[in-house]
């Protein structure tokens, strides 16, 4: 036993560094990412138009359905350089989603020296599961939020006619850009919960019996990050909040598969 914590010790003993190399592989690491992050936003710069129509497909479906063929989808900017701005921010957002594999990867090299074997093993599902769930969130919003909340919202138009004015949804581009991407952040962040929850079981500061004791607990605050996270109408805030409440229960399965048990525990 005490064999094995020696060469554990000496196995990340080997790999620890100076200062001063440390700073310097940072460096080296922060310039990859940058460049990284650079050469994605060129790209979705480049072709931040059809990424917009792109997002725009919920909200043509949601029009199709609301509208029929009656009236062509439109959009408007209000100020000069609105849309230059809007595709700005969008190649940043794409960016960033892009080349978040380079930027895991560049974090996970800095640290893994200085992790034992075993926490390295134990560490590789939730770097594999977090990916997933964060592209489960984005695909929860794309295929059926937005185009429930956009259906929502068309749905109080009023035809004019017979005394009555007509009223239509003229939608900014920066507005329905800020609701993509604040919904995509919501959920795509949301849906971390049992990877994060598992984590702390993992290291023993939460088990499953906890986690159904305290469940109520656990709605008033899922309420109030529901709330907090999305934009001020309630179709999306009871949306998420219902997902996170699911995403709760499925938790507490997973904290279940990978909290300490017997002697493990005592350890």
């Amino acid at each position: 036993m005490a064999a094995a914590d020696r060469d554990e010790d000496d196995e990340v003993e080997s790999s620890r560094a100076p200062l001063m190399e440390h700073l310097i592989e940072l460096r080296g690491r922060l310039i990859v990412t940058l460049a990284a992050i650079a050469v994605a936003f060129a790209v979705c710069f480049v072709f931040a138009e059809w990424i917009y129509n792109v997002l725009l497909i919920p909200f043509e479906n949601a029009a199709r359905q609301v509208r029929g063929d009656a009236l062509e989808l439109q959009l408007i900017f209000t100020a000069p350089l609105e849309f230059f701005f809007v595709k700005l921010k969008l190649a940043l957002f794409g960016a960033i989603i892009i080349a978040f594999p380079v930027i895991a990867y560049q974090v996970w090299a800095f640290v893994r020296p200085g992790l034992y074997k075993n926490e390295r093993l134990a560490l590789a599902p939730f770097l594999v599961a977090s990916p997933v769930l964060f592209a489960a969130g984005v695909a929860f919003v794309y295929y059926f939020i937005l185009p429930f909340v956009m259906g929502f919202a068309l749905g109080q138009e009023q035809a004019g006619g017979n005394g009555r004015a007509s009223i239509q949804l003229l939608t900014r581009v920066s507005e329905y850009l800020n609701l993509v991407t604040t919904l995509i952040l919501a959920f795509g962040i949301s849906f971390q919960l049992p990877v994060l929850l598992s984590l702390l079981a993992k290291v023993g500061l939460l088990t499953s019996e906890q986690l159904v004791r305290f469940w109520k607990f656990a709605v008033v605050g899922i309420a109030a990050f529901a709330a907090f996270v999305t934009p001020p109408d309630p179709i999306s805030q009871l949306f998420l909040g219902l997902a996170l409440f699911g995403l709760y229960g499925v938790s507490i399965l997973a904290v279940k598969l990978v909290e300490p048990k017997g002697e493990e525990a005592d350890e």
